[in-house]
């Protein structure tokens, strides 16, 4: 993607299309998945300093000409050659693509192990999901991933067939006000879930599953296929996502994982979205392989030790 004078939309250099001027950037970047974006500023043009911050926050890569040097609020500055220019890339999070390539063989050897287990608990959870609840064990959903990418994400069915519709009776209720996120302590689309006369809240095979975060395993497939890595931020459905402020979408400029950083650091206390945002551009900002690994063996504590479902 190019950012150039408005002369030139639609046309292309070194391959690459120039799809948006500095009026239409915002908006275009709103409706698109984009990962990168290049900015070539005309001679004696001023700086669109604010864009490129505004861009830098939404979490996407920015490459910006050597000669028009930003001094942006973020910590990974690198010079690159992309076609006849030199280039300074601006970005949250930088991996080699050594680290990359470790990151993805982790995801590889553990999703294959999770996927085995998986089958396993097809055999063993799958009847007493349609035993509870009769229909489909499985839960499909499309969710945003990776800079605006929409993919579809598995999951066994905790809730009950008519799960999504009575979401819009209970959003009065949910814990995250601003509605970015969905929480309830006592969810009633639960499988097996409900509230006696006495307001007393029993609990079925949807909340077990739940608890031991087996409805989770299913995605062991979709980080197999490359939607999503094993440690990575939450993926957000499309409603959540079409309501994200420009920063918020930072959260995203990295793949999706199962489990996170803010998934292990106290996630039934956080009711503010802003501190799910914080917690995940540090995992962004300071991620290594190392941190990846540290965080998986937190996740296997977490779930053992009821503290909370991933």
């Amino acid at each position: 993607m190019v950012l150039i004078d408005q002369k030139r939309i639609g046309q292309r250099i070194n391959g690459v299309q120039i799809v948006a001027d500095r009026s239409s950037m915002v908006s275009y970047l709103k409706t698109h998945w984009v990962d990168e974006v290049f900015f070539d500023i005309p001679y004696r043009t001023d700086m669109p300093s604010e864009l490129v911050d505004q861009v830098i926050k939404m979490g996407i890569t920015v490459h910006t000409k050597v000669s028009r040097i930003v001094d942006a609020d973020t910590r990974i500055k690198d010079v690159e050659q992309i076609g006849d220019y030199v280039v300074l890339t601006t970005s949250l999070g930088s991996a080699s693509p050594w680290a990359a390539f470790a990151k993805r063989c982790l995801d590889i050897a553990g999703s294959l192990v999770g996927c085995m287990i998986t089958l396993v608990l097809i055999v063993l959870v799958g009847p007493l999901i349609y035993i509870a609840s009769p229909g489909p064990i499985f839960f499909k959903q499309k969710r945003v991933g990776c800079n605006g990418r929409v993919f579809e994400m598995y999951k066994f069915r905790s809730m009950y067939m008519d799960a999504e519709e009575r979401k819009k009776e209970l959003m009065a209720q949910n814990e995250i006000k601003d509605g970015l996120m969905f929480k309830m302590e006592y969810d009633p689309r639960i499988i097996g879930c409900y509230k006696d006369s006495n307001g007393r809240i029993h609990k079925g095979i949807g909340n077990l599953i739940r608890d031991l975060s087996l409805d989770e395993f299913p995605q062991f497939f979709n980080v197999l296929k490359g939607d999503m890595s094993l440690v990575g931020t939450r993926p957000p459905t499309l409603d959540e996502w079409s309501k994200y402020k420009p920063e918020y979408r930072a959260r995203m400029s990295t793949k999706p994982g199962i489990t996170g950083l803010w998934q292990v650091s106290g996630r039934s206390s956080i009711k503010d979205f802003r501190q799910v945002v914080a917690l995940d551009r540090r995992y962004i900002e300071n991620w290594s392989l190392g941190l990846d690994v540290k965080i998986l063996f937190k996740t296997v504590y977490v779930v053992l030790a009821r503290k909370g479902a991933m």
